[in-house]
């Protein structure tokens, strides 16, 4: 889903107070952390997560993998933080501007 800059905006907002749900090891952005995104995605839809990275390139690499694994969009990413969000399509609870 692409996110238009508005909707980033509002949903960046959203994400302001949340704590991160889920963080990445020493080991990166593995399988298992990776089915935990997605449940966390599918329970939350607006999640935060922090990013165990050396370098800026590490870090979009990893961002990289895991939207594409779980189908997220990126709505912020600030130093090691991330904010992710994806529509669960049975039970929606964020509504987002069109």
């Amino acid at each position: 889903m692409t996110l238009k800059p508005a909707q980033k905006r509002y949903l960046r907002g959203q994400a302001h107070h949340l704590k991160a749900v889920l963080q990445s090891g020493a080991k990166g952005v593995t399988e298992p952390f990776l089915a935990e995104v997605g449940v966390a995605l599918d329970q939350h839809e607006l999640i935060k997560l922090k990013l165990a990275a050396s370098d800026r390139e590490e870090r979009a690499a990893m961002i990289d993998r895991i939207t594409s694994a779980t189908g997220a969009s990126l709505v912020q990413a600030i130093g090691h933080t991330i904010v992710l969000f994806r529509r669960n399509r049975d039970d929606p609870k964020i509504a987002i501007p069109a």
